[in-house]
């Protein structure tokens, strides 16, 4: 996510109705032609889900008793007066991306070689100033959620095993096209892999296996409900394939959202890695925002290709975590967790071309691509062996450039620089 405004969503709204009430409101259903909006129903039992459910469509079904679907506000207020639900309203996810960084003579258009086969982040995580290709993360998949993929990108095409979209009108529909090019950009520094010819743009883990997921519409909106799906379908894909994933969800909100933080830890207990951007609300303490806020989250914040005391610096836009845990090398929440190049990167866009854009979006792809190149080297690791192996990777090399960071576990920089060397 580049330097933007928040991703906000819903809280659970506590709310009750009697079911004879809802009965004949629901009679006027199919005539109503009102604007409707997207909730979020949670029943006390399963007949009441069950005959709500018989009135509306049904989107995604995140919880036992617990549905989402699209209703008019008159709906909305009649559904809360039953005593036998909770129903919310699934505020609308935006993301922000920095228009200076993405002016048109930022862009490479399609056809065009790129002008950097290894951007400086590449190079950075490679712990090598002349690296001119890359490899690893075969067998590994990274899922990207976010506004979707151009996957007939030349650096992209190669690395496709996915592409879906959970902000269809039904539930997950084939296709996973990125109007936007946020998307793109984030799968192109994870695993580009040069294309056919291997002229074009790397990302660190070329040989892994992208899974794109579009959670957020081209005009870079969507819901939280939908990005809950994204995350759980993401986990039963892994145990169905029996392959190790790791999740990308370059996006983030100010509040935590218990339908992303359930779906989150349940990806967690499945074995899924997930790494999430920490947000571009620096440099003041405690604006990480979710998901990676997140305890089963690795929250990355962003570094430029700038050298402070001795090190690369944390951006000033990254945001940061507390001062107050700084130096335990435990992971709490809302604490950063590891760094990685996320300021000026170089990637694939949407148009077929590449773009410089800037934020802890861009770093976060660079640590889900090591943790795949680490991964495919060591298959019988564990996903909480693998974050292990990240931390130790970041405490060799301390970040202490950028405000905030320090010597060792700070609330910038996190464990450090997590590189392949």
């Amino acid at each position: 996510m580049t330097n933007s405004k928040k991703i906000f969503m819903s809280i659970l709204l506590t709310a009750s109705l009697a079911m004879p009430t809802f009965s004949a409101n629901a009679d006027t259903i199919s005539n109503n032609t009102e604007e409707k909006i997207r909730v979020y129903v949670e029943a006390s039992d399963t007949p009441t889900k069950s005959a709500i459910k018989g009135k509306f469509k049904v989107r995604w079904e995140l919880t036992e008793n617990g549905f989402s679907t699209e209703m008019t506000e008159k709906q909305f207020s009649a559904l809360q007066k039953n005593k036998k639900v909770q129903v919310t309203k699934v505020q609308e996810v935006t993301l922000d991306t920095d228009i200076k960084v993405r002016a048109a003579n930022n862009q490479v258009a399609a056809a065009e070689y790129p002008t950097q086969q290894t951007p400086w982040g590449i190079k950075a995580i490679y712990n090598n100033s002349n690296q001119t290709t890359t490899s690893g993360g075969q067998g590994i998949n990274i899922a990207v959620l976010d506004t979707g993929v151009n996957v007939n990108h030349y650096d992209l095409a190669n690395t496709v095993e996915q592409c879906k979209n959970f902000t269809g009108s039904t539930t997950v529909i084939s296709g996973c096209n990125d109007g936007n090019g946020h998307g793109t950009h984030v799968a192109g520094s994870a695993l580009a892999d040069g294309g056919s010819d291997g002229a074009g743009i790397y990302g660190v883990a070329p040989q892994a296996d992208l899974w794109a997921y579009k959670v957020l519409g081209d005009n870079g909106s969507g819901y939280s409900d939908d990005i809950a799906a994204a995350i759980r379908h993401t986990a039963d894909q892994a145990t169905s394939t029996g392959t190790k994933t790791v999740i990308n969800m370059s996006l983030g909100s100010s509040a935590n959202n218990s339908l992303i933080s359930s779906a989150v830890n349940y990806a967690y207990s499945k074995g899924v890695l997930v790494v999430a951007a920490a947000g571009n609300s620096g440099p003041n303490q405690g604006t990480i925002g979710y998901p990676g806020a997140l305890v089963n989250a690795v929250a990355v914040a962003a570094l430029e290709n700038v050298q402070q005391n001795g090190t690369y610096r944390v951006a000033n836009f990254s945001s940061r975590g507390y001062a107050s845990t700084d130096g335990d090398y435990v992971i709490q929440q809302g604490d950063i967790e590891i760094s990685a190049p996320g300021a000026a990167i170089y990637s694939t866009w949407n148009n077929g071309g590449y773009n410089t854009i800037s934020g802890t979006s861009m770093a976060t792809p660079h640590v889900a691509g090591l943790a795949a190149k680490i991964w495919a080297q060591n298959p019988g690791w564990s996903h909480t062996q693998l974050r292990s192996d990240l931390q130790n990777r970041a405490k060799n090399y301390d970040i202490k450039g950028g405000t905030g960071a320090t010597t060792g576990d700070d609330y910038a920089s996190g464990f450090g620089f997590a590189r392949v060397n």
